[in-house]
């Protein structure tokens, strides 16, 4: 399954899914990346400025992975230019 994400906001919530597709909580999934549960929950909402070997540790947990490609052109992501 792809799932196409713009903002750390949507990021979360895939991330969220995953975990609890994996019956984790945010307790025992942050302590297998090395965070606490208020940060992951942090993660989660799209409100943590996590570094990136944070977020790495977090999808390979959670058996994902992140593929960059270039953006397709489209009215939906008008509105998603940093």
């Amino acid at each position: 399954m792809r799932t196409k994400t713009t903002s750390p906001q949507s990021l979360g919530l895939i991330l969220r899914a995953a975990r609890k597709r994996k019956g984790l909580s945010q307790t025992k999934a942050g302590k297998s990346v090395g965070i606490d549960q208020p940060t992951l929950s942090k993660i989660e909402r799209g409100e943590s400025n996590a570094r990136l070997d944070t977020l790495f540790r977090l999808l390979a947990a959670l058996d994902m992975e992140l593929i960059i490609k270039p953006r397709e052109t489209s009215s939906e992501t008008e509105g998603d230019r940093w």
